[in-house]
C-alpha cells in the first residue's frame, strides 16, 4: 500500500515522502497513530502544495536538533551521585528520565526520554554513554559519570531481608 508519511518514521521515511509499506501496518498502525494518510490522488495532490512547507519544517527542526546536539556535546559529561553499597551496586537504577531531568536542571536542555538510549543499565558506579537521537539523522553521545553519594554497609542479614521482601511483592 502506498502511503504519504505525515511525521518522520524511524526505518520507513520522513515526513511528505511517498512510500510502500504492507497494508496491515499501514491500516493498523499508521493511520490511526496519524503518522501518513493513504496516497490518494487528492493526497497526492496535496503533498505538492505541502511539500514546500514541509521541507521548510523538516529544515527549522533540523537545525534546532544541531544547536541542541552542540550544547550537549559542549557539556561533555555529566556526573550523578547515587545512594551505593559496597561492591559499588547502586540501590535502584537511574533511569533516562532521571538523565533528561538532570539535562533540564543543569543545562537547560529539554530533550524527551524516548530518544535516549543507554548501552548498558546504570545500576553500578562508574562511566556510562548515553546516545541521543534527536531526529533521524541528528545523534550525539554524552558520558555520565555515577559516582557514590553515600557508601552502605551491605550486610548478609539486609541481604536476605530484600530477598524475602521481594519473594512477597
Amino acid at each position: 500500500m502506498q502511503v504519504i508519511l505525515k511525521k518522520d518514521v524511524q526505518n520507513i521515511g520522513e515526513a511528505g515522502e511517498l512510500v510502500n509499506v504492507k497494508d496491515g501496518y499501514a491500516r493498523n498502525f499508521l493511520i490511526p497513530k496519524n503518522f501518513a494518510e493513504i496516497a490518494t490522488e487528492g493526497a497526492l495532490k496535496n503533498r505538492e502544495q505541502n511539500l514546500a512547507r514541509i521541507k521548510a519544517k523538516q529544515e527549522k527542526l533540523h537545525q534546532e536538533a544541531l544547536a541542541k546536539a552542540a550544547e550537549i556535546e559542549k557539556l561533555g559529561q555529566i556526573e550523578l551521585s547515587a545512594k551505593a553499597g559496597e561492591s559499588g551496586k547502586l540501590f535502584g537504577t537511574i533511569t533516562t528520565k532521571k538523565l533528561c531531568e538532570e539535562l533540564k536542571e543543569r543545562a537547560n536542555i529539554e530533550i524527551d526520554r524516548k530518544t535516549v538510549s543507554l548501552n548498558a543499565p546504570i545500576n553500578k558506579i562508574g562511566e556510562f554513554t548515553m546516545l541521543i537521537k534527536l531526529t533521524s539523522k541528528v545523534k550525539t553521545e554524552l558520558k555520565v559519570i555515577v559516582t557514590a553519594s553515600e557508601v552502605v554497609k551491605e550486610s548478609i542479614e539486609e541481604e536476605e531481608t530484600v530477598a524475602e521482601e521481594t519473594t512477597e511483592a
